[in-house]
């Protein structure tokens, strides 16, 4: 969950590229932040804060190697002393941390013991005292490195300094760690974007590898402690794609880059949907897995697959789905799906299915990611950086991809490209014409509940369009199946309350239309999205008919919504509270 940059190399200027890197690592963590910069006399300049990084200026430092976090916590409150990095006694060894070190207290109690001092309430500068402990017995690094991984427990990406040695040690074990290669030294990231503005050359560490890093070399060891030769690949987009340019938040950048990464997917799409069609065909039953937005994703494509390529296929929540793979096989298919590939619910969910020998499919936008290293086969969603917390752009990119493989297992996979392309150009119309939308939502910022209702496959766009209402404006929104209204939903509907009615042209139309009438009894304020207008709405949004694609353009209401509802309260709403991009601990 937290944002980690590092650099070792040849150029004095490590101080700006490292608090360069931490600012575009921000949407992983930004509860605090810090700097570690090795000077030229042997010494090591710690700055750390608490909030965010803003307008920080680097420390006027000349420097060669240095390391950086943004923190999301996990222990201990938002400070400065529980900011990173951490030290141990001597300040001989300074570290980060990305995961959580389960069995910190018993190790903090012996370390006590041994009269080590602790200064945060964090669980990260245990292992810093951990290793000062073990070089009182050992000055071989790697000898105490490997001693180190063996003594802390659970999902942990640790990058250490030994400034003496002028050398970083890293050992990982399911927090994601990148090295990019460049002409200038290695640079060393939570994420492969950060690196981007110096090289296209990375490598991401495996479970249990670990790595050496001096200022002309670099050292991979596998699981064993033997040195391998790591292979580097070449990161398929380039830096402009990861930053804002004239954007002043990345979520409406991403927003309006929806219509290009469709494009793409409707236009070179189909070789990966082909490949996917074939591995479910043969397979005995497929599971769609994934968490949060990934989740509603793949609730999304058991009705696609029900509906246009009548398949059964079953869905599960990625965090629950280990306790749901006692009756896999090897002629089991999983296809989890995930932005970032490093989501540690879905990837151990991806664990137990392997341990099952069941195929791996996985739907990712990052290459080299965790997920995408452990899946048999990939589709890659090719959506560019997706910087701001709450998913936009991966979640339609997703959705286009399940529609259009279901209409290929139909056999009508030109139906599906039309209704995609229409769907496009709906919102290519609904981000020229947002200023509408955000006229709306000037009428609801004052509210404090909001209602998104759908039925059949609007049902999950429902509860998508809700988490992304709530996420950035932090308004208790909730989506709901229509049909659930009479079940206890209408006793929370009072006068004035927004409903947000998804209602395509579809068999679930008059349904859903008698749904606006029940809440409009009660009082509730309807936005009608639907390709006609009609007396039950309120307020009207057309959403032309795109088949069952209308609900990617249904969505992307609801993330303007959540933007400007953002906007309206004051809030931030790429970096929403209490909430990170990379979700990489239990």
């Amino acid at each position: 969950m937290c944002g980690i940059f590092g650099y070792i190399g040849t150029k004095q200027d490590a101080s700006t590229s490292i608090l360069e890197g931490l600012k575009s690592l921000e949407y992983r963590g930004y509860d605090s932040w810090g700097i570690a910069l090795q000077k030229s006399d042997g010494t090591v300049h710690i700055t750390k804060h608490p909030g965010k990084i803003g307008d920080a200026k680097a420390p006027d430092i000349q420097s060669s190697i240095g390391i950086g976090h943004t923190r999301w916590a996990t222990h201990g409150a938002i400070s400065r002393e529980n900011a990173h990095p951490h030290t141990d006694c001597t300040g001989d060894v300074v570290l980060v941390h990305n995961g959580i070190v389960e069995n910190f207290d018993k190790l903090k109690t012996e370390l006590e013991a041994k009269g080590h001092t602790f200064k945060s309430e964090t669980d990260s500068e245990v292992i810093a005292h951990l290793i000062e402990e073990f070089l009182t017995s050992s000055q071989d690094l790697g000898n105490v490195m490997k001693q180190t991984k063996q003594a802390i427990d659970g999902m942990n990406a640790v990058i250490v300094l030994f400034p003496k040695h002028q050398t970083f040690y890293i050992i990982k074990n399911g927090s994601p760690i990148v090295i990019g290669k460049a002409s200038d030294g290695y640079y060393i990231a939570s994420g492969a974007s950060a690196i981007l503005p110096h090289t296209k050359e990375v490598y991401f560490l495996e479970d249990g590898e670990s790595a050496k890093l001096t200022t002309d070399a670099l050292t991979i060891f596998d699981k064993q402690g033997q040195e391998k030769q790591p292979t580097f690949i070449s990161l398929p987009y380039d830096a402009q794609m990861a930053t804002k340019g004239d954007y002043e938040y990345f979520m409406l950048k991403e927003i309006e880059e929806q219509p290009t990464v469709l494009q793409t997917i409707s236009k070179s799409g189909y070789e990966d949907i082909q490949k996917a069609a074939t591995l479910i065909k043969n397979a005995h039953e497929t599971y769609l897995i994934g968490c949060g937005t990934a989740s509603y994703a793949a609730l999304a494509g058991t009705y696609l697959f029900s509906k246009i390529a009548k398949r059964h296929i079953n869905h599960s929540i990625g965090s629950e789905f280990s306790y749901l793979v006692d009756f896999l096989t090897d002629k089991s298919l999983i296809i989890p799906l995930s932005q970032s590939g490093e989501t540690i619910d879905t990837i151990s969910a991806v664990d137990s299915a392997k341990q099952k020998n069941a195929q791996i499919l996985a739907i990712t936008n990052s290459i080299g990611s965790t997920l995408y290293r452990k899946a048999d086969t990939n589709i890659l969603l090719n959506a560019g950086p997706e910087k701001a917390v709450a998913s936009t752009k991966a979640y339609t990119a997703k959705i286009a991809y399940l529609y259009l493989l279901a209409h290929e297992m139909n056999g009508s996979y030109d139906k599906g490209i039309d209704h995609l392309d229409t769907a496009i150009k709906a919102i290519s119309t609904l981000i020229d014409n947002q200023n509408d939308i955000e006229q709306i939502v000037h009428g609801m910022k004052d509210s404090t509940s909001i209602f998104v209702l759908g039925r059949g496959l609007s049902y999950p766009a429902a509860l998508e369009s809700a988490l992304k209402i709530k996420e950035v404006s932090y308004v208790h929104a909730e989506g709901f199946a229509a049909g659930e209204l009479k079940h206890g939903v209408l006793a929370l509907v009072a006068k004035g309350t927004p409903i947000i009615l998804f209602n395509p042209h579809d068999e679930t139309y008059e349904d859903t239309i008698s749904a606006a009438y029940e809440v409009r009894a009660r009082g509730g304020y309807v936005i009608g999205l639907s390709d006609t207008n009609h007396e039950a709405y309120d307020e009207f949004i057309h959403i032309p008919d795109c088949g069952d694609c209308t609900v990617i353009p249904n969505v992307v209401v609801a993330q303007l919504m959540g933007y400007y509802l953002a906007l309206a309260k004051g809030f931030d709403p790429d970096k929403p509270r209490n909430l990170a991009k990379s979700v990489v601990v239990k």
